[in-house]
């Protein structure tokens, strides 16, 4: 009988130093070596929600979660995890479909009303015209007393260009020929097409009008210190929020 394998170190305390340096530091090598950092930055997740809810035993959906990193970190902990993707590239991208995945989208789940204990969503709300709608669908099939765990990067973000950032600044067409100039081909993401100018006032106020949830956190994702309060400083907050996380609770 092998021995069984041990379950890989979680990240430092959050918020922490050491914590967003880790995440950054992963980040960094995204495009050569996407699997560690999409595990830790699981981990990272799998954590802050556990402060919340328990995921043993829990139904967790994860909506646009690609090939399935944040899914398979959930059931590793005990939950039954579900992942819905609506492009079967992503789907794929470990060279093929997870078990535990199918194709569906986002805007309309292959769901009942209040299936879930968890929905959760990392960085795709930039990726969809409609983020109310999508967050609306989130909180739908998410059960009384469940969590809604919804993270994206906001259109001013330094990083909210995505691949052309920070030349985004200077407007988005601009930095798509500077991409192409740069590295010979296209970059994967198009303004207005797969991904969008969201931003962090609009969607706080558009949850916090919402009667259905109740918010449990609105921070930074990835800061190492004053992670809630960013987010409550009108204007500068669009900059230096890079990411904003909302963790609600669906009310009855």
């Amino acid at each position: 009988m092998s021995p069984p394998v041990p379950a890989p170190p979680r990240p430092p305390r959050d918020p922490s130093l050491r914590r967003s340096l880790a995440l950054f530091r992963s980040f960094l090598h995204e495009q050569s070596d996407p699997a560690a950092c999409y595990d830790l930055l699981a981990r990272d997740s799998a954590d802050q929600i556990e402060r919340h809810i328990p995921l043993k035993d829990a139904v967790v959906i994860d909506v646009g979660g690609g090939p399935g990193h944040f899914t398979a970190e959930f059931r590793r902990r005990g939950a039954r995890g579900y992942l819905f993707e609506l492009d079967p590239h992503e789907l794929t991208a470990r060279g093929k479909a997870p078990d535990f995945g199918v194709i569906a989208d986002g805007f309309q789940l292959p769901l009942a009303d209040g299936t879930a204990d968890v929905s959760f969503s990392s960085n795709v709300l930039e990726h969809v015209p409609d983020p109310h709608r999508f967050l609306g669908e989130m909180v739908r099939v998410t059960r009384p007393g469940g969590l809604i765990y919804a993270a994206f990067t906001n259109w001013l973000s330094p990083w909210g260009g995505h691949e052309t950032a920070p030349w985004h600044y200077l407007g988005a067409r601009r930095a798509r020929e500077r991409y192409r100039r740069r590295t010979g081909r296209p970059a994967k993401h198009t303004l207005g097409e797969n991904l969008f100018a969201h931003h962090i006032g609009p969607t706080l106020r558009h949850v916090k009008a919402r009667d259905d949830v109740a918010i449990l956190t609105a921070r930074s994702r990835y800061a190492p210190f004053l992670a809630e309060a960013i987010p409550r400083l009108p204007g500068v907050r669009e900059i230096i929020t890079w990411n904003l996380l909302l963790v609600l609770r669906r009310l009855p």
